[in-house]
């Protein structure tokens, strides 16, 4: 049963959110994806978004460029957390999937992340389950401590080397 529901309005946005697949699978997080456009099919879009919670789903994430509304549809209708991707490729660079995410009203909120942002987004999400998932956590934890070595065995080979052979 899925834990997370990625989707994403077109195929083009795979790139970004398939970082967020990959990141989930490195927690062991079961997750479902799709393509799914809110303009173009709105009533497949209503039933996948108000289905999600009785399909085990605990936290979308929501890739969107451009106008972005998927995200927001998505916290509308689905009462548990939603964390948007803006989606850079537009005109805007996208600068304006960032502020139609992160400009929703009030009652109907969206975590938003970085354009592009796709494997933060599934860590955001594996950090919200993990506040009832102890192995989660941990899991998290050893990320974070993996993180901090490969930082450190950077800065070492830069001393050891030097920044032109680096």
């Amino acid at each position: 049963m899925p834990k997370v529901g990625i989707v994403m309005g077109s195929d083009s946005d795979l790139k970004v959110m398939s970082k967020a697949a990959k990141t989930l699978e490195k927690f062991g997080i079961d997750y479902e994806m799709t393509i799914i456009s809110a303009h173009r099919e709105p009533d497949v879009f209503f039933e996948w978004a108000k289905g999600a919670e009785d399909r085990g789903v605990k936290v979308i994430i929501a890739g969107a460029g451009m106008a972005a509304h998927l995200p927001g549809m998505c916290a509308a209708l689905f009462p548990m957390p939603v964390v948007g991707v803006p989606l850079s490729g537009s005109k805007l660079d996208g600068m304006d999937a960032v502020f139609s995410i992160m400009q929703m009203p009030p009652g109907v909120p969206v975590a938003t992340v970085a354009i592009d942002g796709g494997m933060n987004a599934a860590i955001m999400a594996a950090k919200i389950l993990a506040v009832s998932d102890t192995e989660l956590l941990e899991k998290l934890k050893a990320y974070t401590v993996e993180m901090k070595e490969a930082v450190q065995a950077k800065a070492a080979r830069l001393d050891e080397v030097g920044y032109e052979a680096y």
